[in-house]
């Protein structure tokens, strides 16, 4: 059976905060969007790598993390009303002779038909780094799920075991421990100290007093399999000696890696694995295809978030003036009808519901 193709003006690779503004910068243009992420959340490498940590270079914005920048981003955007597709990488992109648009196809099987794409891929989609035990791949998306338990995931009775040492795994953990519906709960890393907040770590200590999570220090370097069921990691301790460890569900939360994927295959011109850009227009060497962020390179690049969000404003303009085949006027959101209808807003700046 053929998959339906959803239609629409703009696909933005890349929900990071110039993917983010990307679409911002499109909805003033009136141009619908889709964003992809590999990531199950909106922020990119500034909630990944920095989520809590300053940012000072924000226009207007004297400090803020990561994790508020993605925020205020997001909501920005809401009167645009993008359609997300997080926890999704792109597999294909195809240009359509016959239309003029361009075909995304995503590693899910969901096909986007659109008339420009916009890349801001950052360094590449962050995927989870996988547990390197042979054969356990076969368990992906049943007892074994990376970076979090998905929605429809049930533990009741179920052994938890989390892997890993982050903010993602104690949040994991402690969530679990918390619902209580769990028949067990550890955390396994290589060492009893983990890399999160204080205010997650005095939750993952209290759930641990009253013997509510349980912390297992090893490396796993096996596991017990029968048929189609996971039963247990092997865990080689400090100590050199391998124990079992009983699980019903894994969650592997060791973080992230930054990989190029497809990208490299889809013909556009590259230097140094960045995508060359003509900065009057931030195009690729493919009519229609924009990049926008650290993806794309041109004499002069810096690598800063306020000079994407420049990126990502003269690439929407140079798409709404190609797919229009006219110049686009410039206005102002301070004074233009157009785009307070746009933005929702009315005659006194209020945000219309």
């Amino acid at each position: 059976m053929t998959a339906m193709i959803q239609e629409t003006d703009a696909v933005v690779i890349g929900a990071g905060p110039v993917g983010l503004f990307q679409v911002f910068q499109l909805g003033l243009q009136g141009l619908s969007a889709h964003i992809i992420d590999a990531l199950p959340y909106a922020g990119g490498q500034c909630v990944e790598l920095y989520g809590d940590k300053p940012i000072y270079d924000i226009p207007g914005v004297p400090v803020c993390t990561g994790r508020e920048l993605a925020a205020l981003l997001q909501q920005q955007i809401v009167p645009f009303q993008p359609q997300w597709h997080l926890n999704t990488q792109v597999a294909a992109l195809q240009p359509q002779a016959d239309t003029g648009r361009f075909h995304v196809t995503t590693a899910q099987g969901t096909t986007l038909s659109a008339r420009a794409v916009f890349i801001a891929a950052g360094v590449g989609a962050f995927v989870p780094k996988a547990l390197k035990l042979e054969g356990i791949d076969r368990f992906v998306g049943a007892q074994l799920h990376y970076t979090r338990l998905p929605a429809t995931a049930s533990l009741k009775d179920q052994r938890l075991v989390v892997h890993g040492g982050d903010d993602a795994a104690v949040a994991c953990a402690v969530e679990a421990a918390t619902a209580g519906q769990a028949a067990s709960v550890t955390l396994l890393y290589r060492r009893d100290v983990f890399n999160a907040t204080p205010e997650a770590l005095a939750q993952l200590q209290a759930l641990r007093n009253v013997g509510r999570i349980q912390v297992v220090v090893g490396q796993p370097t096996g596991m017990d399999c029968a048929g189609e069921r996971l039963n247990a990691l092997h865990i080689t301790t400090p100590e050199d000696t391998t124990v079992p460890l009983p699980l019903d569900v894994l969650v592997v939360a060791l973080g992230v890696s930054p990989r190029l994927g497809p990208i490299a295959d889809w013909g556009l011109a590259m230097e140094r694995k960045q995508l060359v850009v003509d900065t009057a227009t931030f195009v690729t060497s493919v009519p229609g295809i924009y990049a926008v962020g650290d993806i794309n390179t041109y004499p002069g690049k810096r690598k800063l978030i306020v000079c994407g969000f420049h990126e990502a404003t003269l690439a929407a303009f140079a798409a709404a003036e190609a797919l229009s085949g006219k110049p686009v006027a410039l206005q102002y959101t301070t004074s233009s009808t157009r785009l307070h209808q746009l933005l929702r807003v009315g005659s006194a700046g209020t945000v219309n519901g």
